[in-house]
């Protein structure tokens, strides 16, 4: 089974706005064929993110990166630059140790 990934990194005005209103989308995300997510900042940068997804399918997250709801979506939140976005399908998986 293939599992792809979408990675984005952008930068935000305010973090806690931003999150309400990334939470607000998760119908459109959800219906678009998002799985789970996951956020990340660099230590004491909280408007600098790091978005991992996964997705159904390649097509569905390409298709979504491309959306005029999502563009309106990023506008209303607060984004402050054009973010970047990379598709990966995993190819491998595993543990360093037993935890």
């Amino acid at each position: 089974m293939i599992h792809t990934f979408m990675f984005v990194r952008h930068k935000v005005s305010d973090y806690p706005k931003w999150k309400a209103k990334f939470d607000e989308f998760i119908d459109f995300r959800r219906k678009s064929g998002e799985k789970s997510y996951h956020i990340f900042h660099p230590e004491n940068e909280p408007n600098n993110l790091y978005l991992l997804f996964s997705w159904d399918t390649m097509d569905n997250a390409k298709k979504f990166s491309n959306s005029d709801e999502l563009k309106n979506a990023m506008m209303n939140a607060g984004v402050t630059e054009k973010p970047e976005i990379f598709f990966f399908n995993k190819v491998a998986e595993g543990k360093t140790n037993s935890d």
